[in-house]
């Protein structure tokens, strides 16, 4: 059991840090990156419980103390994420999103917006539960919730595994086909780069208010400190990139309005900063897709002219390598990036098209007794005898 344990520890460990490292933007705090951390690794846990539950379950039931750690370390993951869901993220990104100036406040921000959201949902949950019991319509509350509960679970989860069978397989089989590939590209550039030019109009409209709110105010204003907060993030935003000029912005009927009382000037700040987060992920998702479509532009060109280049991949917007290693690089580049790759997606699309297929098949004949057409369950008991195989 321990060797499993060794191995997809590690190994989820690993798909939590690569996650992280491709998502989390350069300023965000390390309690957040550790929180999500252990979201993730809490949700993805499955990989580590439900393959050495099947073990410990067919090998040897009555061993109850195999039974009682997988037990625990279901209750660990079922409650962490069940206190994580519902208290620690949402308070820690409320507490993000404040544009409050002291950690007091961003932190009564956060638990205001969290306690309203729980009381309009709380009100109307105890509303339901009023009208059920007057009506005699349920004889056993908590039987009634659990039931509710199992039953939104199973839906969300039907509708969410039912995209992804069709959907990964699909994707993976279209992407393939360089065509196809350039023609979604071309879409998402043309959408992308619309709501890059939205989100530079906000932000150049924020950074406008943010100047003309600072222009107005006197040194003795008593809101002066906290503008100064303000006009520091300015200059640090200008100063990451000096390319960035500030286009079209104007004023509207009442963005003069931020100077009233310290409230206003958390929601200026609030405002500027998420103008700015929404430019620059925008910015980066756009860019993405224009080096994705240049390289699948030179992936085309560089199989095209293959005999005349001697089966090497030359890039149009990287330097030329020199030496004999060089010429190996490009030659190994030219065979993934020309040959392999395409076959490696096609062939992965038929994987899990036919693992999607074995899924839905499970599911449709899980009722009828004496039949067992599921792969994984034939995969199982024809091996449940050696605890690596099973696992």
């Amino acid at each position: 059991m321990w060797v499993f344990y060794l191995i997809s520890l590690p190994l989820t460990l690993g798909m939590v840090l690569m996650t992280l490292r491709y998502f989390a933007g350069p300023e965000v705090p390390r309690y957040v990156l550790f929180t999500v951390g252990y979201t993730w690794f809490c949700s993805l846990s499955i990989i580590i419980l439900v393959p050495a539950d099947i073990w410990t379950t067919i090998s040897n039931p009555p061993h109850h103390n195999e039974n009682g750690g997988i037990s625990v370390l279901w209750s660990l993951s079922y409650w962490s994420t069940f206190l994580l869901t519902w208290a620690v993220v949402p308070l820690i990104q409320g507490f993000e999103d404040a544009g409050d100036f002291t950690v007091t406040e961003r932190l009564r921000t956060s638990v205001h917006a969290n306690l309203l959201f729980y009381l309009i949902v709380g009100s109307i949950g105890l509303f339901g539960l009023i009208l059920l019991i007057t009506m005699h319509k349920i004889r056993g509350v908590l039987g009634f919730a659990m039931a509710c509960s199992n039953t939104f679970g199973l839906v969300t989860g039907a509708f969410l595994l039912g995209f992804g069978l069709s959907e990964i397989p699909k994707s993976c089989w279209k992407n393939a086909d360089w065509t196809t590939r350039q023609k979604v590209l071309s879409h998402k550039i043309a959408k992308m780069a619309v709501k890059l030019d939205d989100a530079h109009q906000d932000l150049s409209n924020a950074i406008v208010v943010a100047q003309a709110t600072s222009n107005q105010m006197s040194k003795r204003d008593p809101l002066r400190p906290y503008m100064n907060v303000i006009d520091d993030m300015l200059t640090q935003m200008f100063k990451e990139d000096p390319f960035f000029k500030p286009q079209g912005g104007r004023l509207g009927e009442n963005d003069m309005d931020y100077d009233t009382d310290e409230k206003s000037m958390a929601t200026l700040r609030r405002h500027l900063r998420r103008a700015r987060e929404e430019y620059y992920r925008y910015k980066s998702e756009y860019m993405t897709y224009v080096m994705e479509a240049l390289e699948l532009e030179d992936t085309i060109k560089n199989y095209d002219r293959r005999s005349s280049t001697g089966w090497k991949y030359i890039s149009s917007f990287r330097p030329a390598r020199t030496g004999k290693i060089g010429a190996l690089l490009d030659t190994v580049e030219f065979v993934w990036k020309c040959i392999l790759r395409k076959q490696i997606q096609k062939l992965l699309a038929i994987i899990l098209g036919t693992m999607s297929a074995a899924i839905l098949l499970a599911e449709a004949t899980l009722l009828p007794s004496g039949v067992d057409l599921s792969l994984f369950s034939i995969l199982v008991n024809s091996v449940k005898s050696e605890e690596v195989f099973v696992q």
